[in-house]
C-alpha cells in the first residue's frame, strides 16, 4: 500500500525554495510521487521520483533551474507526498494523476480518446463484421487498433467485397426472407436468405480472420487455386467472382499505404517541437499493414524539453491502452529503463521500447517525423489566425480581453418532441469537439416548442454543474464567452439565469437573423445596448457564423440521432427481464414488436430462450396494457 502525506498550506508557511526546503527533514529515500501547490491549493506540478528526499532537495536549491522550474518553485506554498514501493509504480501513479489533475507545469495529452477496432462476432451461426468502440465485451475476433473510424469504414467497406460478410445487425438478419441491397452489389454473400451454407460462410469468415492477422498473402494463394479449380470445371460464373475478390484484394493492399515487411505489430511514435509547440504522430502497425497514424499536440508543460514532452506522452497515452510488442520513438528518454518496465506490466508481456537508428525502422520513423513536422507547422498557422479572430470578436464585442473559451448553444425540436440542447466550444486552438455536451430537455412543464423555456433548463444545467464541481473558477472549464442563437428575448432569458446563478459576470452576445434572414446581415444583442452589426466582408462576422453554424449543425445532428432511436425503439424494450437476446429470439420467432403483443400464451412459451416464467411475464404486459 502506499502511503500519502497531505501537508496543508498555513499562514505561516513559507514560499519558493524555502516552502521545498521545510519539507526536507519529513522526507526518506523511498521512491514516490509529489505534488507542488500554490496558495489556492491549486497543483501546479506533478512529479515522480525514485528517492523523495533527493529529488526535492534539487528544488530546494535556488541555483541551475529553467526558467519554467524557477517560475513554478516561486508559486510553490505547498506540497503533497504519496510513497509507493516501486518507482514504476510511481511513474504510472504520477501519469493518472496528471491525467486527472492537468497541473500547469506538467506535459498534458489532451486528445486521449479511444480507438475502433474491427470485430468478428462468435456467437452466430453467421457472423457479422462490424466496427467496435470501448471495452471488449462481445464475444468475437478483435482487430485493431486503427487510427480513426474513418480507416475501419474504409477498411471494412473493402473488406466486404473480398470477403463479403454481413455487416447488419443480427435483428435485421432474423427479420429477413430476401437479400438486401448489399448483395444484389456483390457486398455480401446473403446468408439471411440461405444463399450461401453454414460452412461455406465459415469458410470466408477464417479467411477475413487470416487477412486481418496479416495472412493476406495465404488468402490470395488460396483464391487463386480456387479460381483456377473452377475455370477447369467450367464454371466460369465462380470463377469470375473469385477474380473479382482477388482484384479487391489486391486493391486493398494497395490502398493501405505503407505496408513493412520486417515490423509486423509496432506503435510508431514520432514527436516534433518548434517554438514552445509540439505535435505527436502515432502510426499503428499491426499484422505487417499500416492502420492508419493520428496526430496530437500535447500541452508542453510551459517549456519542457523533448525528452520530457515524449516520455510523459507514452506514460499518459498507454495509462488505459495495451501497448503492442514494440514501440518506436523518435527520441530517446531520460527513464528509458522505467518506462519499459511500466510498459511491460501493463502488457503482462516484453515490450521492445527502441529508437531507430537504420534500416526500414528509421524509414518508417522519418516519415513519421516528417508527418509531425507538417502538422506542427498546418496547427501553427491555423492557431495563428485563429487568435487574430478571437482579438477581433473581443474588440467587436468589447471584451477585455480575447475569450480562451467560447461556449456556443443551439436547440433543436420538432414541434417540441425529442428535443435536445446543444453546447459546441471553441478557443484558440479551434473547435474543441471533446468538450462539446448535449442536454435531453426534460422539463414536463415546457410547452411544446417553447425555445426560451428550453434555453433556461441547459443553461441551468450547465452552470449548476459548472459550480458545484469548480466553485472557485480554478478551472479552464469556465467559458470568457457565451454565444446564443436569438435576439433580444433570448438574451434577456439568458441574462436572468445567469444572474440568479451569480455567473452574471460572463460576458453574452445573441446572434440573431436579420429581418430578411440572409447570412451576412445578422444582428448582434447585447443586454442593455442596441443591436448592432458587422460589416458584409468582416472576418469576424464569417467566424460567429462558422460558429453559429456548427452549434446548429450538432444539436440538429443529437435531434435526428434521439428521434431515431425513438423511431427503433419497440414496445419489447419495456417488458421486464427481455433483454437484446431475448429480444432477437422473440423477433425473429414473431416477424414484429406488434405480433409478439398479440401472441397466445402458449406460442410465447414456444420460442427458443423464454422460460414459461418470462412468457406469463410478457404476456401479462401487453394485455394489462392493452
Amino acid at each position: 500500500m502506499s502511503d500519502e502525506t497531505n501537508h496543508e498550506n498555513q499562514e505561516d508557511t513559507p514560499r519558493g525554495h524555502a516552502c521545498v526546503q521545510s519539507y526536507l527533514r519529513l522526507l526518506d529515500h523511498s521512491p514516490g510521487v509529489y505534488r507542488m501547490l500554490d496558495e489556492t491549493g491549486r497543483v501546479l506540478y506533478v512529479g515522480k521520483a525514485r528517492e523523495l528526499r533527493k529529488r526535492v532537495s534539487n528544488y530546494a536549491n535556488p541555483n541551475g533551474h529553467t526558467e519554467r522550474i524557477r517560475q513554478m518553485i516561486s508559486k510553490t506554498a505547498s506540497m503533497m507526498f504519496l510513497t509507493t514501493k516501486t518507482e514504476t509504480e510511481a511513474l504510472l501513479l504520477e501519469q493518472n494523476l496528471i491525467k486527472q489533475l492537468k497541473p500547469h507545469y506538467n506535459v498534458l495529452l489532451r486528445d486521449d480518446k479511444s480507438f475502433p477496432n474491427i470485430l468478428v462476432t462468435k456467437h452466430h451461426d453467421f457472423p457479422q463484421i462490424k466496427k467496435h468502440r470501448g471495452a471488449k465485451k462481445e464475444k468475437g475476433d478483435y482487430y485493431g487498433p486503427f487510427a480513426s473510424a474513418s480507416a475501419v469504414n474504409r477498411t471494412l467497406s473493402q473488406l466486404q467485397r473480398v470477403f463479403l460478410l454481413r455487416n447488419c445487425t443480427d435483428a435485421m438478419f432474423a427479420s429477413r426472407t430476401r437479400p438486401c441491397l448489399q448483395y444484389q452489389i456483390k457486398r455480401c454473400a446473403g446468408p439471411c436468405a440461405d444463399k450461401i451454407s453454414k460452412e461455406d460462410y465459415a469458410a470466408l469468415v477464417s479467411d477475413a480472420n487470416q487477412f486481418l492477422a496479416g495472412r493476406s498473402t495465404r488468402v490470395q494463394s488460396d483464391l487463386a487455386e480456387e479460381m483456377a479449380k473452377a475455370s477447369d470445371a467450367m464454371e466460369f460464373e465462380r470463377a469470375a467472382a473469385l477474380r473479382d475478390r482477388i482484384r479487391a484484394l489486391t486493391q486493398v493492399q494497395t490502398t493501405q499505404g505503407i505496408n513493412p515487411r520486417t515490423i509486423p505489430e509496432a506503435d510508431v511514435i514520432a514527436l516534433h517541437m518548434e517554438s514552445g509547440q509540439a505535435c505527436v504522430q502515432v502510426f499503428f502497425i499491426r499484422a505487417n499493414q499500416n492502420w492508419g497514424n493520428r496526430d496530437y499536440y500535447p500541452r508542453t508543460g510551459a517549456g519542457a524539453d523533448e525528452s520530457e514532452v515524449l516520455e510523459a506522452f507514452v506514460g499518459q497515452f498507454y495509462s488505459d491502452k495495451i501497448p503492442p510488442k514494440v514501440v518506436l520513438l523518435s527520441h530517446p528518454l531520460e527513464n528509458d529503463d522505467l518506462v519499459q518496465d511500466a510498459l511491460n506490466q501493463k502488457a503482462g508481456r516484453k515490450v521492445d521500447l527502441a529508437v531507430p537508428l537504420r534500416g526500414e525502422r528509421a524509414e518508417i520513423m522519418s516519415g513519421a517525423a516528417r508527418n509531425a513536422r507538417e502538422s506542427l507547422a498546418r496547427k501553427m498557422s491555423e492557431t495563428a489566425t485563429q487568435k487574430k479572430l478571437l482579438k477581433g470578436l473581443a474588440d467587436a464585442f468589447d471584451l477585455k480581453a480575447p475569450p480562451a473559451r467560447i461556449e456556443v448553444y443551439d436547440n433543436s425540436h420538432i414541434q417540441g418532441t425529442n428535443a435536445v440542447g446543444g453546447m459546441i466550444v471553441a478557443g484558440a486552438e479551434g473547435f474543441l469537439k471533446s468538450q462539446y455536451r448535449k442536454f435531453n430537455i426534460k422539463g414536463d412543464d415546457l410547452t411544446p416548442g417553447d425555445d426560451f423555456g428550453m434555453m433556461k433548463e441547459v443553461l441551468k444545467r450547465r452552470f449548476k454543474r459548472l459550480l458545484k464541481e469548480d466553485p472557485e473558477r480554478e478551472t479552464e472549464n469556465w467559458p470568457d464567452l457565451l454565444l446564443i442563437d436569438g435576439g433580444a428575448g433570448q438574451v434577456s432569458v439568458v441574462a436572468e439565469i445567469m444572474e440568479e446563478l451569480g455567473v452574471s459576470d460572463i460576458a453574452m452576445v445573441g446572434v440573431a437573423k436579420g429581418v430578411d434572414r440572409d447570412h451576412g446581415k445578422e444582428e448582434f444583442h447585447r443586454k442593455g445596448q442596441r443591436p448592432f452589426a458587422l460589416r458584409m466582408n468582416d472576418p469576424v462576422l464569417y467566424f460567429v457564423q462558422r460558429l453559429r453554424d456548427e452549434a446548429h449543425r450538432f444539436a440538429i445532428g443529437t435531434h435526428r440521432a434521439k428521434r431515431a432511436k425513438a423511431i427503433g425503439a419497440t414496445p419489447l424494450d419495456d417488458v421486464p427481464r427481455v433483454g437484446a437476446t431475448r429480444k432477437r429470439a422473440l423477433l425473429a420467432h414473431f416477424g414484429s414488436a406488434k405480433a409478439v403483443s398479440r401472441a397466445a400464451l402458449q406460442d410465447l412459451k414456444a420460442v427458443d430462450g423464454v422460460s414459461n416464467a418470462l412468457a406469463e411475464t410478457i404476456y401479462d404486459f401487453f394485455h394489462e396494457k392493452g
